[in-house]
């Protein structure tokens, strides 16, 4: 049995690691544009392993997609903004790997409490999703003021109040999404695969 779980965790990481990186590459498949605002969903992947496979793997998976968004920054950047920004790795690589380390918490003490893979999983995902949300914004206010300011057009100034609204706009959209959507692959998973919840 802990031969076979071992198996299913190895396919199931190497599922992941692949969506995340198909994710990142591949325009339109990580966030959602829906009109004024783009709802990301590729941080769902990160926290729906975090929560299958625990923080360790969930912060493996946020690496890679980490690693992904700077490789995609300098190969493929949409703006000149991207390249500057997302380059950095405690812009693109921190917030993420913290996604899965947060993710995986927070489903271990809420399913330790409640011992409901739903209730650990919604946790799960609207704090994951607002961890990278925050940190993002955060970093970019913080260590790129002017170069924010100017691509949102407003004043330096105003810039985290900008960011605070950006962060309201899209952040809540993707915390609910997350809620939503992680406890249905979560719990899919977990009776499809002889893994269980921790």
């Amino acid at each position: 049995m802990k031969s076979t779980n071992k198996t299913f965790r190895l396919v199931l990481r190497s599922i992941l690691l692949a969506i995340i990186i198909v994710q990142a590459m591949v325009p339109w498949l990580g966030f959602i544009p829906l009109g004024f605002v783009s709802l990301t969903i590729i941080h769902i992947t990160v926290i729906v392993a975090a929560v299958v496979l625990g923080p360790k793997d969930g912060m493996i998976i946020g690496l890679f997609w980490g690693l992904a968004t700077i490789i995609r920054a300098f190969a493929m950047p949409t703006t000149p903004f991207d390249t500057l920004v997302f380059t950095n790795p405690i812009i693109s690589v921190v917030p993420r790997v913290l996604v899965g380390l947060i993710a995986g918490y927070a489903f271990h003490i809420i399913y330790k409490k409640s011992h409901s893979i739903t209730a650990g999983s919604v946790t799960a995902g609207i704090l994951g999703s607002l961890t990278n949300t925050l940190l993002v914004l955060g970093f970019m206010g913080l260590f790129y003021t002017n170069a924010t300011a100017g691509a949102y057009g407003v004043d330096s100034s105003l810039l985290f109040k900008t960011l605070f609204g950006v962060a309201v706009a899209n952040g809540i959209p993707e915390a609910i999404g997350a809620a939503i959507i992680t406890p249905l692959l979560a719990s899919a998973l977990f009776h499809a695969t002889p893994l269980e919840p921790k």
